[in-house]
Order: structure tokens, then C-alpha cells, then sequence
């Protein structure tokens, strides 16, 4: 069978591929339905930096169904949440020089994407850390894991 052979190449291509990815850099796509593409993220002690690029894949503009992209200690999502409702769509649904926001990205509409860089300085292994959106209403659905210190990659999966 001559289909045997491409579909095993195919697939060793596709292991190495993954073999290979940067467990410091995590792409995370959004999308109009309110959802990450990711539940859990994972990132190994090694990494210095973090490096996350949030791609949103509707089609809807920022201001009809924004996204962002939100790391904070899970005991503080739900503080920073309500500082963001209360900072309103000018600041972007995000306090102010919020000590308790670990990393940020800016609200993309569909078609767009931003990358953001940080240090893994602040985060300690064993704390229970949570990426989120502050858009209104929507971290009751976009949100996940994210643990500091793990050795596996990111897992694809709908948001909790």
C-alpha cells in the first residue's frame, strides 16, 4: 500500500515538530465564542522567560468580542476581574499598575494577535496561578490552568 509509507513520514514529521516546540512559548488562540484553545498550560522551571502570543481566530472586532490574555494567582482572578470592569474598556479591562497581574496582553479582535514576554521571576512552583480574560462576563469561561515548574508542554482542550 503506497499511502502506508507517506502516512508514516507525515506523522514522524509531525512528532519531531512537536518534539521540538519551545515549551517556553505558547500560542493561545481565541475565538468568537467566548473560548480559549487551551485549559491548561504548562511551562517547565527552566524557562527564564515566557514568552505567550494570543491569536484571536473570529472574526468579530475587539469591541464586539475582545480578548485578552491574563496571568495572576487563581486567588486573585476574581479581584482583578472586578478592578477591570471598574477601569472600563478604555483601560483595556485591566487595573492600572495592578502588582497582582503577572503578564497581560492587550484586547484583540478577530483577525488580530498579540505577544507579550515576561520573566518567570514572580511565579514560584506549587502556586496555583490562572490565565483569564477580563472582558465582562467573559472569565466565567475563558479561563485556565497555568502551572510554573511542570515538564510536559501545553495541552489543547476547550476552557473550563
Amino acid at each position: 500500500m503506497k499511502t502506508t509509507p507517506r502516512l508514516l513520514c507525515a506523522g514522524l514529521l509531525l512528532a519531531s515538530a512537536v518534539a521540538h516546540a519551545d515549551p517556553c512559548k505558547v500560542m493561545v488562540e481565541s475565538n468568537d465564542l467566548m473560548r480559549f484553545s487551551l485549559h491548561e498550560i504548562t511551562v517547565p522551571a527552566e524557562c527564564s522567560e515566557i514568552e505567550v502570543t494570543l491569536k484571536h481566530s473570529g472574526v468579530m472586532p475587539a469591541k464586539a468580542m475582545g480578548h485578552d490574555w491574563v496571568l495572576a494567582k487563581d486567588s486573585d482572578m476574581s479581584a482583578i476581574v472586578n478592578a477591570g470592569l471598574a477601569a472600563g474598556a478604555a483601560r483595556g479591562y485591566l487595573p492600572a499598575k495592578d502588582k497582582r497581574v503577572i503578564a497581560a496582553t492587550k484586547i484583540v479582535g478577530g483577525g488580530e494577535s498579540d505577544t507579550i514576554k515576561f520573566s518567570t521571576n514572580a511565579l514560584v512552583q506549587g502556586i496555583h496561578y490562572a490565565f483569564f480574560c477580563t472582558a465582562p462576563g467573559h472569565s466565567a469561561v475563558m479561563r485556565g490552568k497555568f502551572l510554573f515548574g511542570v515538564t510536559h508542554v501545553a495541552q489543547a482542550g476547550k476552557s473550563n
